[in-house]
């Protein structure tokens, strides 16, 4: 199985222009410095279609890949992705590329799991994974 071009494309969008995620379909293209989540749910909350895109992004935990989903990305390549993510994107027939897959993604001071992919942990349906997502946004935030 081969990447297409959109998906070579975003990839070295990634790389070459230092992003944390690029997605990319007929030389149309978005791309994001920020990290964890946020790219994904301000791209949802700006209504933005990506129904068809190709992903690239730099690590993907169970929470990236349920917006993925919502997203309606067609495939994605990620250097890290875990388990629960693999196996997510996989179940809706999202095509996947990666270098390396871990048990689970580790949170920014590496004391712990990552929340957002700890906040989806049991949680198979995007819908509900996006309002978990949302409220531990909100929590992270004090809000």
């Amino acid at each position: 199985m081969r990447m297409s071009k959109d998906l070579e494309a975003a990839k070295k969008c990634m790389i070459d222009g230092g992003y944390t995620c690029v997605v990319m379909k007929d030389a149309q293209g978005y791309t994001s410095v920020e990290r964890g989540v946020k790219p994904l749910i301000d791209w949802l909350d700006e209504g933005i279609d990506l129904s068809g895109f190709s992903a690239a992004d730099k690590v993907i935990g169970n929470g990236a890949a349920m917006l993925y989903v919502l997203l309606g990305v067609k495939e994605i390549y990620t250097p890290v992705i875990s388990r629960p993510a693999k196996t997510t994107l996989k179940s809706y027939g999202i095509r996947l590329f990666f270098d390396e897959c871990v048990e689970g993604i580790v949170n920014r001071a590496g004391t712990g799991p990552c929340p957002m992919e700890d906040v989806v942990k049991g949680i198979e349906n995007p819908e509900e994974a996006l309002l978990a997502i949302r409220q531990k946004l909100r929590e992270l935030r004090g809000m």
